[in-house]
């Protein structure tokens, strides 16, 4: 074997690799596989959407406040029973959703496995990191890649099909299966990992985050639901507030749970700022999207979520155009033409006619798929070029809380739009297609926000040399 011949991928590799990706899977799957339940959600439990929209939002909420955990958690306990713990947690809570009885009993076990399945893939992508060592890492981590781009197709239409097939119960028991599979493999193949001391977690910054971005989402929700009680207002002046003196905690901090002092790096803010707009209008009209299809167009849930693949397979297929660009300096040229096709997609949908084309919308849905994968992956790819290698870990935690927290507030807001142009009877009353009209103009009007931010990055080799020095 020549020295430049990088060294192969032994088959213990593969296999820890092939039950990494199980897991991770699993929990993409359930970020999008829940969308086309959203009617059935509110049918069932006779809750508004502004309530529903708790089912989607508490679990990136969850996800977005465990991820800067992680790190710490794996040094302390060992990668191993991080991921372990993680799977656990992730089934626990899967298999209380499927028995819920009520819409807050679901919301809060939503949170549970939330919490599992935030810490599952940057746990497993540590373990492979380990394993792989740093001349097999690109590789193997492109193997663990594959579900995150399966995800988004497959939810909607894996979704559709159970509760069509079944029951709602189906879309949170489907992942019993997998994870059995995975936990005895996990537990066998995987070897133990020796936890090592390390930094103490930043309570503090925990306790002032969680409850200041749960507070106003909250009150967000009902402030744009035009509710603007003492209550309302009281979540948002409490979140504000705590959000403020977590800022000031993490800036003064030397361990903050997250370090906002990246934020001084222009292309970092830049890239982040996109991650958000983005994130919001993607991860928001994600929730809109099949209540289109079944409330409007009259369609099942498995062909709802058919009729939103579309949207998944042009982002799978543009991400790796995208990331050359972002490597030949070019990140600016791959987020600018993305925002600007995400922003034409959307065109469609704000157009009331109640018989559209499938065929135009679907097309429609894979032009904002395509921008999707030309904007959020080379943003966050972006992020890091202007940074010191040692900021890497605490870069990856602020890039994927910040484009959770976009796709938070999208869905907590889409919804509450789309429930207050609904009238008073909701997806139950007689549905009128200027509703969903006016929602669109959100995800487009994220998009086309997402344009001010892309023009900090750059857009030739020579503006990214000059960025990076």
């Amino acid at each position: 074997m020549s020295q430049n011949t990088p060294p192969p991928l032994e088959r213990h590799v593969l296999v820890v690799a092939g039950v990494v990706a199980l897991g991770a899977f699993m929990t993409v799957l359930d970020t999008t596989i829940v969308s086309v339940a959203i009617r059935t959600f509110s049918e069932e439990f006779g809750a508004s959407l502004a309530t529903i929209q708790w089912v989607a939002s508490a679990y990136l909420l969850a996800l977005a406040v465990v991820i800067p955990l992680t790190g710490w958690a794996a040094d302390r306990f060992g990668g191993k029973q991080l991921w372990m713990v993680s799977l656990t947690l992730f089934l626990l809570g899967s298999l209380l959703c499927g028995l819920a009885w009520s819409v807050e009993s679901l919301i809060v076990f939503r949170v549970v496995q939330g919490l599992g399945g935030g810490m599952v893939l940057p746990a497993g992508q540590a373990l492979l990191a380990q394993i792989a060592g740093r001349d097999r890492v690109g590789r193997v981590m492109s193997l663990v890649g594959i579900p995150l781009l399966l995800g988004p197709v497959l939810g909607p239409v894996v979704g559709g099909a159970l509760i069509d097939a079944f029951s709602w119960h189906w879309v949170f028991f489907i992942n019993l299966p997998i994870g059995l599979i995975a936990l005895p493999l996990s537990w066998k193949l995987i070897d133990a990992g020796t936890p090592r001391p390390s930094e103490k977690v930043d309570l503090l910054g925990l306790l002032l985050l969680s409850p200041s971005l749960a507070l106003l989402v909250y009150g967000l929700s009902n402030l744009v639901a035009g509710a603007p009680s003492p209550t309302t207002i009281g979540c948002l002046a409490a979140g504000a507030v705590l959000l403020v003196l977590f800022v000031i905690h993490a800036l003064r901090g030397e361990n903050a749970l997250l370090d906002l002092k990246l934020f001084g790096d222009s292309q970092f803010r830049a890239a982040n700022l996109v991650n958000v707009l983005s994130g919001a209008s993607m991860i928001g009209a994600m929730f809109v999207l099949p209540l289109y299809y079944q409330v409007l167009r009259g369609e099942s849930p498995l062909v709802a979520g058919l009729l939103t693949a579309p949207q998944g397979i042009g982002a799978a297929l543009s991400m790796r155009l995208g990331g050359g660009l972002v490597d030949k300096g070019r990140a600016g040229v791959a987020v600018l033409s993305g925002a600007v096709l995400m922003a034409l997609g959307y065109v469609v949908f704000v157009n009331p006619a109640p018989d559209a084309s499938y065929v135009l919308l679907s097309c429609s849905l894979f032009v904002v798929g395509v921008g999707a994968g030309l904007t959020i992956t080379p943003a966050m790819s972006a992020a890091y070029r202007t940074l010191d290698r040692r900021a890497m870990p605490k870069a990856t935690a602020l890039l994927n809380i910040v484009q959770r927290v976009g796709g938070l507030l999208g869905t907590a807001v889409f919804a509450v739009v789309l429930q207050a142009n609904l009238g008073p009877d909701g997806l139950r009353g007689t549905v009128d297609a200027g509703a969903f009209a006016t929602t669109f103009w959100l995800p487009l009007g994220c998009a086309a926000l997402a344009l001010l931010p892309a023009l900090v990055l750059p857009r030739s080799p020579k503006m990214a040399e000059s960025v990076a020095s």
